[in-house]
């Protein structure tokens, strides 16, 4: 039987950071039926929105949108990101106990496994990864940055420790597959490196592959993931070879995007701002809410649809779009213009204002297929039965593989 990464019970305390992987817990004698009906709990957290959804190996048992307002994210402005842990856990519970499920304490349920989205960790491989003490350790630090997936692996350890079972993450957001090439930068004084939407990219373009009947390996594929981040990327030979990376590319509900170095340099220079500030401007504040003081793509919808129709939202809603569809030009030359398809996905491709004009841009490379949403929570859930079945080994972060 291959190993799913249990281990002799230790306690987990998240407050020192000590978060050892649970104890063994799961029958591994059970039969088939128990073991078809043997739940596991995903756990997405994003910038505006807490997503958390049940699975079995039969498919979604429930799933669950929290979305968290320009007030609730304004209350723990500039302060960690794990300082959101208690207030998003309480926001999970809630929502669990409304739909019937015992989260912790006395009757507990007893998950198969708890998955939450991966961090901004050191770059790893694709793979279903437990969350260990060097990983808690890892997004405590914030080394590479603050964002709201580092929640999803310490959210993740909290409801499996109540279950006493493994938590896992899955594609965690620094998988990096790029190309050689695609890392220098023009400066060896700073290498490219992938931070992005890998965990919903990929699901996405193995949706499509099945879909056809074929593998995701045999594809050439540009996937477009719009949400709060935005990733473009192509993918070939079932990898995922170059893309932007949270610091570049497309401007979007709360990044910047790529700026002109100079001008950024000055600002950086100039004493307007602190590091601290400019980073929050970069990567929270830019975009659509810098420019409309709203990261609400719905309600910029809105204001271009008014009455007397909002001139300026339009322009910049607009603009997104069209930075979005040059970077997707960009993946076009990436795969030499062989291109198989074009897929979009995430929350804003819910919006036929959005996809249509995004269509006019790029139908021309491949045919445009549009997912809306995300497959990120089945996707979790999906790693962490793969380990559970024995079809795929879980790792852990640091280690290496031949």
């Amino acid at each position: 039987m291959m190993d799913t990464g249990k281990s002799p019970q230790g306690a987990i305390n998240l407050a020192a950071g000590e978060a050892n992987v649970a104890p063994e817990s799961i029958d591994k004698t059970s039969n088939t039926a128990d073991r078809a009906a043997g739940r596991v709990l995903a756990i997405n957290p994003g910038t505006t929105s807490t997503k958390f959804g049940i699975f079995t190996r039969a498919g979604e048992e429930l799933t669950r949108n929290i979305h968290h307002g320009d007030d609730e994210i304004l209350r723990f402005k500039g302060r960690p990101m794990l300082d959101r842990l208690e207030y998003r856990a309480d926001v999970i519970e809630k929502a669990l106990v409304e739909a019937g499920f015992t989260p912790k304490g006395q009757g507990a349920e007893h998950w198969e496994g708890v998955a939450g989205r991966g961090g901004l960790l050191p770059p790893m491989e694709c793979g279903t990864y437990l969350v260990d003490d060097a990983m808690v350790a890892e997004l405590r630090a914030a080394r590479r940055g603050e964002h709201a997936s580092n929640l999803g692996a310490v959210l993740a350890l909290r409801f499996a420790q109540a279950a006493g079972v493994n938590a896992y993450i899955v594609d965690p957001v620094t998988v990096d597959e790029w190309q050689p090439c695609a890392r220098l930068s023009g400066s060896p004084l700073v290498e490219r490196s992938f931070i992005g939407h890998a965990l919903n990219t990929k699901a996405v373009a193995r949706r499509y592959a099945r879909g056809l009947g074929r593998s995701y390996a045999s594809l050439r594929l540009i996937v477009i993931h719009m949400g709060s981040g935005i990733t473009v990327s192509a993918h070939r030979a079932g990898r995922m070879i170059d893309s932007n990376s949270i610091e570049e590319g497309p401007f979007g509900p709360d990044r910047t995007g790529s700026l002109p170095v100079r001008a950024l340099i000055k600002l950086c220079c100039s004493g307007v701002m602190t590091e601290k500030q400019l980073d929050r401007h970069v990567f929270g504040d830019g975009g659509l809410f810098a420019y409309l003081g709203t990261r609400d793509l719905i309600e910029v919808e809105r204001r271009i649809e008014s009455g007397n129709g909002d001139q300026e939202a339009a322009a910049i809603f607009d603009a997104m779009i069209y930075q979005i569809a040059k970077e997707a030009g960009a993946m076009a030359a990436v795969l030499e213009g062989k291109v198989d398809a074009v897929l979009v996905t995430g929350g804003m491709a819910h919006s036929q204002r959005a996809v249509e004009r995004l269509r006019g841009y790029v139908d021309w490379i491949a045919p445009v297929k549009i997912y809306p949403g995300e497959d990120e929570l089945r996707a979790l859930a999906e790693g962490v039965f793969r380990v559970l079945d024995g079809e795929e080994s879980p790792r852990r972060m640091g280690e290496k593989r031949d």
